[in-house]
């Protein structure tokens, strides 16, 4: 039986690619697209049986388009290939409901296994990736329903922070010191109680900042 992919990704030579590296399976890549936005209408339109998409494409959000398929059509699986092994990708992409995460660096087999275990329904995350983001999920304030108040500064770096930006990054998207990013992110983890950046990036997403 014929299992119908959307690809999204915004590097062509990554889609010929995983084209070339369906061939002689049961895949058969029935729409691609290059940025978030596209992906979002590429899936709806074609109603394919997962999404393979990528986290950061060009100067778009590729996690932004799962939380957007996820609202739009929750029984759409959508696995996430990236190039970024990053624990705030990995728990952003499992808060929002990724069937799977994935390194470009994976062998066919195990994508292919992967795509057919999300097509089923099935979960597709490794124990590994797993293990690396099950503390922050259990971490008791990410439920918590306690107000916290952010300048609207910390926000801002919050949202930095949970998108997968380094502090140097969020100081260029921001146009304030490196010193500066650093004190903001202090002071957020500390008003919302969590420990790390992978924490932080699953509260952001529970509350609703990304």
């Amino acid at each position: 039986m014929t299992l119908k992919v959307v690809v999204a990704d915004d590097h062509e030579v990554v889609r010929s690619g995983l084209k070339s590296l369906f061939a002689g399976s049961e895949i058969e890549v029935v729409g691609e697209a290059g940025t978030g936005p596209e992906a979002v209408r590429v899936a709806l339109a074609m109603r394919p049986d997962v999404v393979l998409l990528d986290v950061r494409m060009g100067d778009t959000d590729g996690l932004a388009a799962l939380a957007q398929l996820r609202q739009a059509r929750p029984e759409m699986p959508v696995l996430v290939l990236s190039t970024y092994d990053n624990p705030t990708y990995v728990a952003r992409a499992l808060a929002l409901g990724a069937s799977g995460y994935l390194l470009k660096g994976v062998g066919r087999e195990e994508l292919l296994e992967a795509l057919r275990k999300s097509a089923a329904g099935d979960n597709a995350w490794t124990r590994e990736e797993l293990r690396r983001v099950t503390g922050a999920l259990a971490t008791p304030r990410l439920t918590d329903d306690v107000e916290v108040s952010l300048t609207k500064r910390e926000s801002e770096v919050l949202r930095q922070m949970a998108l997968g930006l380094t502090n140097k990054e969020i100081a260029q998207s921001l146009k304030i010191s490196y010193e500066t990013v650093k004190e903001h992110v202090q002071h957020v983890l500390r008003k919302i109680g969590v420990s790390d950046r992978t924490q932080a990036a699953v509260w952001a997403v529970r509350h609703g900042l990304v």
